[in-house]
Order: structure tokens, then C-alpha cells, then sequence
């Protein structure tokens, strides 16, 4: 195919799925009509539900077509589907690896199946082990590898093959930053090199405005598609940063905006500062706007490709449910949840955790050396860290589910070491995949999790009645939570977690793989949560989010690298105090310096 054809085509595609359990019928696309040229990147992007990874699986050749037509690389899907298959490479969100094999025998695996020749294999493997970085680990099972290098080799094996297309369904969810990185790079060399076509679905709109071409999703309709600059030119001359004077963190400007939805569309903390949109009828409001303000220092900035995004979807939500969108859904639960003090009069300098010389060893391997913070009540705190950092050793450790091997750990009050089921009772906890029973309701989920809790009773009664109003669940009682989408499973999860309304709410990538309308909303509850006194500890791989959180821990090969507030972080990465705050460059050279002075330390051993 020459360079300025299309690589895939479709007209007037439909596409919906009979729900065995109910007897409805679920439209999952309306209409799609799309063009994607060949040698370019394009994405989609879209909330839960969207209809993005159905239509992957369409271009693939994994769903039949049953009305309206694909073409793919001038082959039409309906009829021959298997000649598309053996031209394109597709890898879906959960690649299917053989974690007790080993890097080079997964690779083995995957060429066999798709019969690449010996030859053939030689020089590709050799270019991919090159890309990926993953050379110096064929030997090593694929179930030992951190989740940015399980990404890689899953990358690898879906191109241990040359293909024409390449399908990518949100590749980089819970994949750190260097990672992410890492693995665009990839992408964009064989894009340049073999002129391959790609189309990725993705979360994250910063990847999005790296493509040449977007399609931004909604309820299975493509609401609006052009290059990401023509998508950004639709919150033109709305787009603002706001520079508070006082040194209260950015988020409590942030819930103030919000609060305004009448004039506000959307609002951020970014660089320290606050990023928000104003409706297009804001301006007989601006007395109104200026008391909101309180004196912040205000500037207009160019439009992103996310605040063309959120102006797209508060539109369409506003058209469609009028005033019960996400956004004010949000601001009710802040209102709802901030009305109650959880802190109960406590100071809010109590110390609520205390780590000293925390070490967890697996055998000989130290995942967590010598670790040292605390955490204050009302207080979020953030840990991140690269995939494999110990990060995740820590938050178990943290929520009493390891032990650790020394140190000192107390939390709420109770030495975790020797009383970890008296500990327990004071935390919540979100896991990343939300541990929900998927068989059972959104009713018979809260009211077994509440009887593990101790609940019983009126009491359990009362209380699943207030989170089933606070996370707006009502009409949904009787769902089972695996029929729920991707935002209402998190909605349940964090409904469980705090149905005993604990001091402390552990988080463990929560957000991971949501849109930014479900970030935003996500996160309007936890500041209204901090507000009232409830400890927040998380974690999260979306570094703008470290933002939001009073202070962070970066970690990496078991060690803290740097604590403070993100300011503080910024500066200990480096930079001036005073230049824009960017949390994902802090991490990033955080990371790299640490790393590079341990390979320096190495070699001078080494030479000793």
C-alpha cells in the first residue's frame, strides 16, 4: 500500500452484543466512520464504555462484522478476516505471557505460532532485544519481570513477526513513567523505520498528542476526530492558570473552581498552579469568579489536547443528563462526605504512621532497605517509584498484608509488627483491580465486606445506605459488580473501603487505565475525604496526580530516593525552586541520577 492511502477504512459501523444474563441488547458502536492513513500513528480515547476496545478487536479481525464495512490494509474484514489477522500484529490489555517461561522461550512460543522462520528470527529478535533493553534478560521467567518490562516482552512477542498494522489497546496501563517512555519510543522507531501504521487506545491524553490523528469516544459514538491540535483548539481562549498566593496546597483552589461548575468546566492542579477552563458564558460572571479567586494570580495559557477533551465531554454529558454529570455527581459527595469531620476534633499534626529502618527481605533479595517517613492525619501522601522499585513491598507492609522482616512500623496507633488484626480494623483499602466479588450485587458485595469489617445490624445498615448515596449507586443495588463498568467498580471499591469509616484509606493505583473525566471525579472525592480528616496513603503511576498529594516517597531498588512536598521533590531533583513544577521530569531525574550513581558505586567496587 503507497503512503498516501488508508490503511483502514470503515463506513457506517454497528456493533451490539445480546447480555445473556438480562436478555438486553448493549450497543456497544453507532455509526463509526473513520480513515486512518498508512505510516502514522493514531489514537483512540474515550471513558469506560466507550467502545474502544470492541472496535480494536473489529479492525483485528476478532469480532464479525455485521453492519456497515471495514477495510484493512485493502482487505475487507467481512469477508476475509483471517488475511487481516496474518498482516497485523494486536496486543490487548492483558498480553497473554507464559509467566514460568522464560523471556526467550515466550519469544520462541509466539514466532512459532505465527511461523516466522529461523532466519527470520536471528535478525528480529536481535532488533527487538535491542529496542526493548530486554537483552540481558532472556533467561529469566516473564512472571519475575516488573510490570514496564512484562509490557516490553509483550510488545516483543506481538511484533516477533514484521506486520503492516499494529493494534495497541492501552499498552501503557500501569506501566511507570520511564517505562511509558520507553515504550513509545519503540513505537515511533518502527513507525519511522518500517513505516508502519499503529493505532493505540490510551488513557492518557499526553501519549494521545503525540499521534497524528485522534478519535475521541463516547457510549459507543466518535464524538469528535482531527489532529490533536485542531481537537485542543476547542477550549481556545478558556484555558487559564491560576497561581494562589497562599501556601495552602493547589488542590483546595482546585475544589473551589469546581465547586463553581456553573462557570467552571474543568479545573487541575499542574506545576504548582491551578489549570482550569471557563464556560463559554463566564464572562458576565467574572465578580463572581474573582471572589472564587481570592486574590490568585491569573493568566491565560495555550489549549492541550485534554482541555479540548474535557470541553467535548462536559459537553456531551451536559447534553445528555443534564445536571447530573460527573462534575456535579463529584461536587455533591464533596459537599455530602466534608459535612461529616472523620477527624473528630484530632489534631491535624497527630502522626498516624510511623515508619523507621523498615526492611522486608525475600530470602536473600532486600525488596525494602532502611526506610524512614511519617504521615500526619488528613494528610495524602504519595508512593512512587519505577516498576519494581518496592513500592508495592511498602504499601503491603504499610496495610498489614506482609509482615515486615525489621524495623519499626506503627500505624493509627498500633504497632503493626505485633498487632496487625487490631491495626487493620482503622485502614481501608482499594487494590488496583478492586477486590470485589464480580458474582455478586453491588448490595450483597457491600454487605459482605461490611460483615468482615464487624458491621451488623442498623448499623450496617445505616451505613451502607450513606456510601450507596455518597457514591451515587443507587438503581444499581442489584447489579452484580462484574456487570459494572470500569468507573462504577471503582465507585463500589471505594464505597467498601471506607464502609467502616476508617482513619486511614490506602490506594493502590486506583486510577490506573481510568479517562481524566473518572481521574477528576475520583479525585474531588479523596480531597473532600483528606478535608475531613481521613489519611490517604496511594500510589500511582499518572504523575501529574503526585500533584495532589501533600507530600510523596520516591522509591527505587528498595531504596527512598526522595521525600517532601512536590516542590520539595522538584528541588531535590535538581531544579530551581522557582522554575514550573514538572512532576513527571522530578521523577524521572530522581530515578536516572539514582541509578547512575549506583552503577558509578559499582564499577569503583569493581576496581577496588
Amino acid at each position: 500500500m503507497n503512503a498516501a492511502g488508508s490503511a483502514v477504512q470503515v463506513q457506517g459501523l454497528h456493533k451490539q452484543f445480546l447480555d445473556k444474563e438480562s436478555g438486553r441488547t448493549i450497543v456497544a458502536l453507532r455509526d463509526i466512520n473513520l480513515a486512518i492513513p498508512a505510516g502514522t500513528i493514531s489514537a483512540f480515547v474515550g471513558p469506560d464504555g466507550a467502545g474502544k476496545t470492541t472496535l480494536l478487536r473489529l479492525l483485528a479481525g476478532l469480532l464479525r462484522v455485521e453492519t456497515g464495512s471495514i477495510e484493512v490494509l485493502g482487505v475487507d474484514a467481512k469477508r476475509d478476516p483471517q488475511q487481516i489477522q496474518d498482516r497485523i500484529s494486536y496486543m490487548p490489555q492483558r498480553f497473554g505471557l507464559y509467566e514460568d517461561l522464560s523471556v526467550q522461550e515466550n519469544l520462541d512460543l509466539y514466532a512459532d505460532l505465527h511461523g516466522v522462520g529461523a532466519q527470520a528470527r536471528v535478525e528480529r529478535y536481535a532488533r527487538l532485544m535491542e529496542m526493548t533493553g530486554l537483552a540481558k534478560f532472556t533467561e529469566r521467567p516473564a512472571g519475575k519481570l516488573s510490570g514496564g518490562m512484562k509490557q516490553k516482552l509483550g510488545l516483543a512477542c506481538t511484533l516477533v513477526r514484521s506486520p503492516e498494522l499494529l493494534l495497541l489497546d492501552e499498552p501503557t496501563v500501569g506501566v511507570d513513567p520511564l517505562s511509558r517512555v520507553e515504550l513509545w519510543e519503540i513505537v515511533e522507531q518502527l513507525r519511522h523505520d518500517e513505516h508502519l501504521t499503529v493505532i493505540i487506545s490510551t488513557a492518557y491524553l499526553d501519549e494521545a498528542e503525540r499521534c497524528a490523528q485522534v478519535y475521541v469516544m463516547h457510549e459507543g459514538e466518535v464524538l469528535a476526530h482531527g489532529t490533536p491540535q485542531a481537537l485542543s483548539d476547542h477550549a481556545r481562549g478558556r484555558c487559564f492558570m491560576a497561581r494562589s498566593p497562599s501556601k495552602q496546597p493547589s488542590r483546595l483552589l482546585q475544589s473551589r473552581l469546581l465547586d463553581a461548575d456553573d462557570m467552571v468546566i474543568d479545573a487541575v492542579p499542574q506545576g504548582g498552579d491551578v489549570r482550569f477552563i471557563l464556560n463559554e458564558q463566564t464572562q458576565s460572571d467574572a465578580l463572581c469568579l474573582r471572589k472564587i479567586l481570592d486574590g490568585a494570580r491569573v493568566e491565560e495559557v495555550s489549549p492541550r489536547l485534554e482541555d479540548g477533551f474535557m470541553v467535548l465531554m462536559r459537553a456531551k454529558l451536559h447534553h445528555d443528563k443534564g445536571e447530573t454529570d460527573a462534575s456535579l455527581a463529584a461536587v455533591s459527595l464533596s459537599k455530602s462526605v466534608t459535612g461529616a469531620d472523620a477527624c473528630g476534633g484530632a489534631a491535624r499534626d497527630e502522626v498516624m504512621i510511623e515508619v523507621r529502618d523498615l526492611v522486608r527481605k525475600f530470602g536473600d533479595f532486600i525488596a525494602v532497605n532502611s526506610t524512614s517517613f511519617a504521615v500526619r492525619r488528613g494528610e495524602i501522601f504519595g508512593l512512587l517509584g519505577p516498576n519494581g522499585a518496592g513500592k508495592t513491598t511498602t504499601f503491603r507492609m504499610l496495610c498489614g498484608l506482609l509482615p515486615a522482616t525489621s524495623g519499626f512500623l506503627q500505624v493509627a496507633g498500633v504497632n503493626l509488627r505485633t498487632a496487625r488484626a487490631n491495626a487493620r480494623r482503622r485502614i481501608g483499602y482499594v487494590s488496583q483491580k478492586f477486590s470485589l466479588y464480580g458474582n455478586l450485587s453491588v448490595k450483597e458485595n457491600l454487605e459482605f465486606f461490611g460483615g468482615a469489617y464487624g458491621l451488623r445490624g442498623q448499623r450496617l445498615r445505616q451505613r451502607i445506605a450513606t456510601v450507596t448515596e455518597q457514591f451515587e449507586l443507587h438503581g444499581l443495588e442489584r447489579t452484580p459488580s462484574g456487570h459494572l463498568p470500569g468507573g462504577f467498580k471503582q465507585r463500589l471499591a471505594m464505597a467498601v473501603g471506607l464502609l467502616h469509616e476508617p482513619d486511614i484509606l490506602f490506594l493502590d493505583e486506583p486510577t490506573s487505565g481510568t479517562d481524566p473525566l473518572a481521574r477528576r471525579e475520583f479525585w474531588r472525592r479523596i480531597t473532600a475525604l483528606a478535608n475531613a480528616g481521613v489519611t490517604v496513603i496511594i500510589t500511582t503511576h499518572f504523575l501529574d496526580e503526585a500533584e495532589y498529594c501533600d507530600r510523596i516517597v520516591i522509591q527505587d531498588a528498595g531504596e527512598l530516593k526522595a521525600l517532601g512536598t512536590p516542590r520539595e521533590v522538584w528541588v531535590q531533583a535538581g531544579h530551581s525552586a522557582t522554575s514550573p513544577l514538572n512532576m513527571e521530569k522530578a521523577f524521572i531525574d530522581i530515578v536516572n541520577q539514582a541509578r547512575q550513581s549506583a552503577q558509578r558505586n559499582d564499577k569503583e567496587v569493581a576496581s577496588a
